[in-house]
Parts: C-alpha cells; sequence; structure tokens
C-alpha cells in the first residue's frame, strides 16, 4: 500500500482515520471550533474530532461510507461557517496537491493528514510556502486488524492562504 510494499492501495486511498493520528492535532486546534470534513469517507475523523471537543459543521466524500456524509466532490465544494478544514485525504499526488489548492484558495486554516516525506520532495516546494505548521504524528497503524503500523511516517499539515513561515512540532 505504500512506497515500500507491494500491497494493492484501497480504492481512492480510502483507511479510515485511526484516533492515534488525531490526537497530536488536538493541541493546535481551539476547544470548541468547528470544522468541515471534506474527504469524510465513514466519517470516523469527524467522531474522533468531536470526542475532543470540537463540532463538524460540514461533511462531504466523492463516496460516502456513512449517514449524514453529503455525497460531493471537493473540488467543486466551499464550506462558508466552519473555523477550519480538517480531513485526511487521498494522498494520491494528482488528487492531494488539487485539494491544497483549492481548500487553501478561501484562506480557511487548513488541516490535512498525510506522508510526513513529503514536505522533503521537489514536489512540495510551491506548497510550502503556505504551510504554517508540520506536527509530526509519526507511524500509523491504518488497519486496525493488521499487526504491523504503515511503512510511512505522516504529519498534519496546516495550509493557509497566505504565505508564511513553517513552524515545525515534533513527536
Amino acid at each position: 500500500m505504500g512506497k515500500r510494499s507491494n500491497f494493492e492501495r484501497n480504492p481512492r486511498d480510502y483507511y479510515p482515520t485511526p484516533e492515534a493520528a488525531v490526537i497530536p492535532l488536538i493541541r493546535h486546534l481551539d476547544k470548541g471550533s468547528t470544522f468541515c470534513e471534506p474527504c469524510a469517507g465513514n466519517g470516523v475523523l469527524i467522531n474522533h474530532l468531536e470526542k475532543f471537543g470540537l463540532k463538524c459543521e460540514n461533511a462531504w466524500d466523492i463516496d460516502p461510507q456513512a449517514k449524514g456524509i453529503e455525497k460531493k466532490d471537493t473540488l467543486k465544494e466551499h464550506d462558508l461557517y466552519s473555523d477550519y478544514y480538517i480531513t485526511n485525504p487521498p494522498w494520491d499526488r494528482k488528487i492531494l496537491h488539487p485539494l491544497i489548492e483549492h481548500l487553501t484558495f478561501f484562506n480557511k486554516p487548513t488541516w490535512l493528514l498525510f506522508d510526513a516525506d513529503w514536505a522533503h520532495t521537489k514536489q512540495s516546494s510551491e506548497y510550502m510556502p503556505y504551510c504554517k505548521k508540520i506536527v509530526s504524528v509519526g507511524r500509523v497503524k491504518w488497519i486496525p486488524d493488521s499487526k504491523m503500523t504503515g511503512k510511512d511516517n505522516c504529519a498534519w499539515y496546516l495550509f493557509t492562504g497566505k504565505k508564511t513561515n513553517t513552524e515545525f512540532i515534533g513527536r
């Protein structure tokens, strides 16, 4: 499923977000704030965030996996009401990069969970000036019944619509 394995990836990079991946993010969010989950899948990330006192205002996905999640294409949508966008997007760069561009266009703080290695690649260079913060998560156990964690370290990236310096928060 990763770049160092031969496992077939799930369609649309659908891997529900484990709570362990959310915990490092919580202290960087204002208690009681609202969010939009634009790649909501089965809503598990919403459940984790609400458990920590946030409120989901909007949730959609191109292929919703739970009630209450609207069927919408994130690249054609825009949330007017929430304080943040927060999502575990597909990591495929053909999808991820347009998502970064689209969501940050609206100048709403956008938290995205994906591989930590991305920040060290040439392809990230046009997006990093808009990355305000990187919060290290480490390796995540994406498949609950698996004995192993994923092979890639993960991080939460906070993108804004304005150029900024990037702050790195280690584990």
